[in-house]
């Protein structure tokens, strides 16, 4: 796997605008798969935070998407982007088309459908 800095990561994301994508969050016990058509990225710094759980960092996936259940269904996200936490110590990976983002919660790999 290709260690890479934010920038080379945002870069790179950026690439995959237009694209459907799948999103697998594995936090502690809570695991998500998540696909959507990304639309595109923004990032956002939270300066004013209330607790240690609302992110210093935050990466935003926006598009229409869905989040898969359980019962192998789906249901439509509940808004029109998709949050990853983001550290200052986050680590930014790619390989094979897969971006791989580890976090002290947890990782997230995204990849094209």
């Amino acid at each position: 796997m290709n260690d890479l800095t934010i920038e080379e990561f945002n870069q790179r994301l950026q690439q995959w605008q237009g694209e459907d994508i799948r999103i697998q969050k594995h936090e502690l016990r809570d695991e998500d798969t998540i696909t959507m058509n990304l639309d595109h990225i923004s990032y956002e710094t939270h300066t004013r935070r209330l607790d240690d759980y609302t992110p210093m960092h935050a990466l935003y996936l926006h598009g229409q998407g869905q989040t898969e259940t359980d019962a192998q269904s789906a249901q439509p996200l509940p808004s029109a982007y998709y949050e990853i936490p983001l550290e200052d110590s986050t680590r930014y990976q790619y390989l094979n088309d897969r971006f791989t983002l580890e976090t002290s919660r947890g990782t997230y790999t995204i990849e094209k459908e």
